[in-house]
């Protein structure tokens, strides 16, 4: 199959919809300064945009888990009232929204941001009307915690079956966390490079199809469009 051929579209937040690296970092910051971290250089904390936060602050930090949710708890202070502001929506990917939808297929979000962020960013910049489900994580880390969760629960109140998620949905993010949780899930995943994966990471993670930039995007998501083979050689 070629991405066109998807009738559900499942799109991740932070990398492939908007660039939230200033709100990410800034709040990243402020919570590694009530651990007495300081960390000045932003660019160096943008890894941890995409992974759930529990897990970098971990992997990155060398925190345990009590101090990894104490950490999530700080950074949340911030965020829910200035970060998740301190945004952008890429350019050119409300144009692919609307014609997507208006050509007759089903978005959704999928996403490792909160539930309750999520939605709040996507009508901040107007496009939620765009989606039919938006689903992301819970905030107490206990129900959808992982990628894999996320997109099966997107499944699910698409109502789409077991049997047919291979056929019918396609899941878009720039990060690893999109390409397992998609594979998981039983669904291909198609990566984008202007988001915030390591170079080399959407292939060596073993993303369906990559893509350059959001009007290439566009242009392989369309029907309309003239279709070519982005499919990754092994």
């Amino acid at each position: 199959m070629i991405p066109q051929d998807y009738p559900y579209l499942l799109f991740d937040l932070d990398g492939t919809l908007t660039d939230p690296a200033e709100g990410i970092t800034k709040c990243v910051q402020y919570a590694l300064e009530s651990f007495g971290i300081k960390e000045p250089d932003r660019t160096k904390l943008k890894r941890f945009i995409g992974p759930p936060l529990i897990d970098s602050f971990q992997e990155f930090y060398g925190m345990k888990e009590e101090q990894a949710l104490q950490a999530v708890s700080k950074y949340r202070e911030r965020f829910k009232t200035v970060g998740l502001y301190e945004n952008k929506v890429y350019p050119g990917v409300k144009e692919m929204l609307e014609e997507l939808q208006a050509e007759g297929k089903i978005l959704g979000v999928a996403t490792s941001k909160p539930d309750v962020f999520a939605n709040r960013i996507l009508e901040h910049f107007g496009l939620s009307r765009y989606f039919t489900v938006i689903c992301g994580a819970s905030l107490d880390h206990k129900v959808l915690s992982t990628k894999a969760a996320v997109i099966r629960e997107a499944l699910s109140e698409l109502k789409i079956r077991p049997e047919e998620t291979e056929e019918k949905v396609l899941m878009i993010g720039d990060r690893k966390h999109d390409i397992l949780g998609a594979r998981e899930a039983g669904i291909c995943c198609l990566g984008v490079e202007f988001g915030y994966a390591e170079p080399g990471e959407l292939k060596e993670y073993g993303a369906s199809y990559i893509v350059q930039t959001v009007a290439e995007l566009h242009e392989i998501l369309h029907a309309g469009k003239k279709s070519y083979d982005i499919r990754v050689k092994s």
